[in-house]
């Protein structure tokens, strides 16, 4: 099933370009949150009304509704650092882990503003999201999905500066993380590790892997971030992005990002300083990345 919240966070199940409304079919809570958290927490026992209501209930066209981030606001966006191998056969490096705000996500179709604050360049990172169904702490790496609930689409947008020395606060400003359009519960995926994620900038290529190419797999991210803070039901976990595709976002861009069984995230972007990159890969970015995985020779 692919969940998702609409207009004013209604509760909703994608049906190919239509919606299903399950208005009355599942408890709606005082948030769009706290509603997608309930689904999920009584997902086993609201699965029979979810499968009729998707088989005959009321629809309306996808071009009709609003969508919205189908978990706005979790309690915790957490996000794994260089977790490619960037189609190396090195070893993985070191693993890492870092938060952006939740403040940070974004609603489908929404719009990236960039900030005024200085920094060098501003990159897209397309990244698949593991979405938590359960609470859980030290959770061993052979249990991990029993923790997940589903995935859905994730951007790392990414201000690049020193910030005062932390280079990572970068990531967290508002709208700095779009997600969705949906979750996909996890039965609909049959192996994470054969999806092809794609991003494309005004129509032109940009990320193009596969999450076979990830170094720390799954199981142990889910199980290393559980031993540094408690994972609950509704937060996300962004698994990485191989940078070979990574590039920049401007003002007036339009950007698009389709990963296989998680459907199709879109976003604009709007630079009031109208600042301006090269329109293409940032090979210089992508090479140092590389040059960090590979052996040395």
């Amino acid at each position: 099933m692919k969940l998702v919240l609409f207009d004013d966070y209604k509760p909703g199940l994608l049906k190919g370009d239509s919606v299903v409304d399950l208005t009355g079919v599942v408890p709606q809570g005082q948030t769009g949150q706290a509603t997608m958290e309930g689904i999920i927490t009584s997902f086993e026992s609201l699965k029979g009304a979810l499968t009729q209501q998707l088989a005959s209930g009321k629809t309306a066209p996808l071009s009709s509704v609003k969508l919205r981030a189908p978990l706005p606001r979790p309690s915790k966006v957490i996000c794994m650092g260089v977790n490619y191998l960037e189609f190396t056969k090195a070893k993985p490096l070191p693993i890492l882990v870092f938060l952006k705000s939740p403040e940070a996500i974004l609603d489908p179709g929404g719009t990236v503003t960039l900030p005024p604050a200085e920094f060098r360049i501003c990159h897209h990172e397309a990244e698949v999201v593991v979405v938590f169904g359960k609470r859980g702490r030290n959770i061993p790496e052979a249990q991990w999905n029993d923790y997940v609930f589903g995935y859905t689409n994730g951007c790392d947008v990414s201000a690049r500066g020193e910030f005062g020395g932390n280079s990572y606060i970068g990531k967290s400003f508002d709208g700095f993380c779009p997600i969705g359009p949906a979750i996909t519960t996890k039965d609909e995926i049959a192996d994470p590790y054969k999806l092809q994620v794609r991003f494309w900038v005004d129509g032109q290529d940009r990320h193009n892997y596969g999450t076979d190419d990830m170094g720390h797999k799954i199981s142990e991210c889910v199980s290393y971030v559980s031993t540094i803070m408690t994972i609950n039901p509704g937060d996300i976990l962004l698994l990485g992005t191989n940078h070979q595709g990574i590039g920049p976002l401007q003002d007036g861009e339009s950007a698009e990002m389709e990963t296989t069984g998680l459907g199709r995230l879109t976003f604009k972007v709007s630079d009031p300083l109208k600042r301006k990159w090269p329109k293409e890969i940032d090979a210089a970015m992508a090479a140092t990345i590389r040059g960090r995985l590979e052996p040395a020779k």
